[in-house]
């Protein structure tokens, strides 16, 4: 007889899982047990938000689900750092989880109660706010069945995060020989098909194109998410569109690219904010438009009613959300893109394009900062440096703060699909686990992140140790909540005691230098690609330099500044 938990991996292993990222406790135990001498590998860091991330990261990278395990009020609690990341980030992800119920306990609130009886906490209420779909089965087969739609629904439509609380009791339990209602053949039920937008709609948006003089496309983490750079270079191609990104959609397109203009928003690039505002037709893809990338909606950024906009999204509640939309197509990215090329003229001149992008690159790349030998190191440099020597190919993963401002504007990706932020949710400490993943995934992984991200997960460096990868990992130490401080040097808290974060990661496996001075800074990025180690380089960066006064878009400050 098969018991619930043999028959969950066996689901695992038939979708083709071959990672779980978590942390044994609680009756998911007996799940890990039952992975043991499988081809299913056990990631576990040490703790659970860690394991959330990780797995997020992996969901995001590959385009496959990842799969978070572990007991119940903690991925909860620590691992809803990734489920909220996923559930804002559109990443795949399924998370196996259990109440701790403690069988005919469970009334009386047992130790660590969590299924949201009086006396222990309610996790599936915590879980229902974070994810797309929560299941709370309670019989075997009803428990296999809602593992296999945890993958449809994480997949399906949007991607997003998913959640199984197992009944204890079950865990063990067999499944019934003749289920009834019955088991289909794994796999059956978890596929999905990606929707394309109407022909009426593509036939409309394709003419609203071609009667542009001025097509702006602004791409965004939904391109990432269809893996639709082809076809995003292909459509810019066909109608003579400059194409500038959302936040998460930075790399969606190369940076060097004849039709590239850079990341708008109110921390973006300047020029690239120009275009959008000077385009008379946008076509929108794959991003809603949020606040922040729309320079909290500066009048002379987007205007729908002196421009035509197009939005191509696969969630129909996001098609218009933000401005109206005057067409509307409701669909996966690359079938959409695909689709408008259908409808290209036979030959469109992309001077206009090619020459605005262009000048948006020279203003966004070429900051004399970038080059300068001040000590302290400005952070322009740290970042100019690292991009002159990773490999192009490299994935650069960027943490909350100050660091990924500087990223976004001073590091130009030259491959799509190589750059990826916490963006989501914005959750400091996202970029160290989300390196080991992405290495686990056979990447070259750089993960930037200021002091006080990178001191909150460093010991993802021994995970990367214990499961032999050897991310590298960017330190920009300016020995404060720099971003915070920014706002109010007064404000409590906001300064750190001074650790000397290179000999800690050493501690912890890692090959760490601390570089103090410019002229050591390409050596060091060099060394640390090269090692087969975890390697770290903590920059001491300028911490006077205000990244707001640098980096603010002027639509912007025009709009008042920072909004709370």
């Amino acid at each position: 007889m098969t018991t619930t938990a043999e028959a969950i991996v066996e689901v695992l292993a038939s979708l083709d899982v071959n990672r779980v990222f978590g942390y044994p406790g609680g009756r998911v135990i007996e799940v890990f047990e039952t992975l043991a001498g499988t081809d299913i590998e056990v990631v576990r860091p040490r703790d659970e938000r860690q394991a959330a991330v990780m797995a997020e990261a992996h969901g995001r990278i590959t385009g496959e689900p990842g799969v978070l395990m572990g007991q119940g009020p903690w991925i909860g609690s620590l691992g809803a750092m990734g489920l909220m990341e996923a559930r804002l980030g559109s990443s795949p992800m399924v998370a196996i989880t259990e109440a701790s119920e403690r069988g005919e306990f469970a009334p009386l609130a047992p130790y660590q109660a969590a299924r949201g009886d009086y006396g222990g906490i309610d996790l599936p209420q915590i879980l229902d706010a974070m994810t797309k779909e929560t299941w709370k089965p309670r019989r075997p087969t009803e428990t296999v069945t809602a593992v296999e739609l945890a993958f449809k629904h994480a997949m399906a439509g949007r991607p997003g995060p998913t959640a199984v609380i197992l009944d204890g009791a079950a865990v063990t339990e067999s499944l019934p020989a003749d289920p009834h209602p019955p088991r289909w053949a794994v796999g059956t039920r978890s596929s999905v098909d990606r929707a394309q937008p109407r022909s009426s709609a593509v036939t409309t948006a394709a003419s609203q194109l071609v009667a542009s003089d001025s097509p702006v496309i602004i791409a965004g983490n939904g391109v990432h998410q269809s893996s639709a750079y082809a076809e995003l270079e292909a459509t810019a191609k066909a109608f003579g569109a400059a194409v500038v990104t959302s936040y998460l959609g930075k790399s969606t397109i190369p940076e060097d690219h004849e039709l590239a203009g850079g990341v708008i928003g109110s921390y973006g690039h300047e020029e690239a904010n120009r275009l959008v505002g000077e385009a008379d037709c946008l076509l929108v893809v794959g991003t809603r438009l949020n606040p922040m990338d729309t320079n909290w909606q500066a009048p002379n950024f987007i205007d729908p009613e002196t421009q035509t906009i197009i939005h191509l999204d696969i969630d129909a509640r996001n098609a218009g959300w933000t401005y109206p939309a005057d067409t509307s197509l409701i669909g996966d990215a690359a079938l959409g893109l695909a689709a408008l090329v259908e409808h290209a003229p036979e030959s469109v001149d992309t001077e206009w394009a090619r020459s605005v992008a262009a000048n948006a690159r020279t203003d966004a790349f070429d900051d004399p900062n970038r080059t300068a030998d001040d000590v302290p190191v400005r952070p322009e440099r740290a970042i100019a440096d690292l991009q002159s020597v990773a490999p192009p190919d490299a994935i650069v993963l960027a943490d909350s703060g100050n660091n990924r401002f500087w990223l976004m504007h001073h590091y130009q990706t030259r491959v799509a699909g190589t750059y990826y932020g916490s963006g989501g949710v914005a959750g400091m400490g996202w970029s160290p686990p989300a390196a080991v993943a992405v290495a686990l995934a056979g990447h070259e992984a750089i993960s930037v992140a200021g002091d006080g991200g990178f001191a909150m997960t460093m010991t993802a460096i021994e995970t990367a140790r214990e499961y032999g990868v050897s991310p590298t990992y960017v330190v920009l130490d300016d020995g404060a909540l720099g971003m915070v401080r920014e706002i109010d040097p007064a404000i409590p808290g906001v300064e750190f005691p001074g650790t000397d974060l290179a000999a800690v990661a050493e501690t912890l496996g890692a090959d760490a230098q601390r570089v103090s001075e410019p002229d050591g800074l390409v050596d060091a990025y060099r060394h640390a690609l090269s090692v087969d180690l975890p390697a770290v380089v903590v920059v001491d960066i300028d911490s006077t330099i205000d990244a707001g006064a640098h980096l603010q878009s002027s639509f912007y400050r025009a709009v008042g500044g920072l909004h709370e």
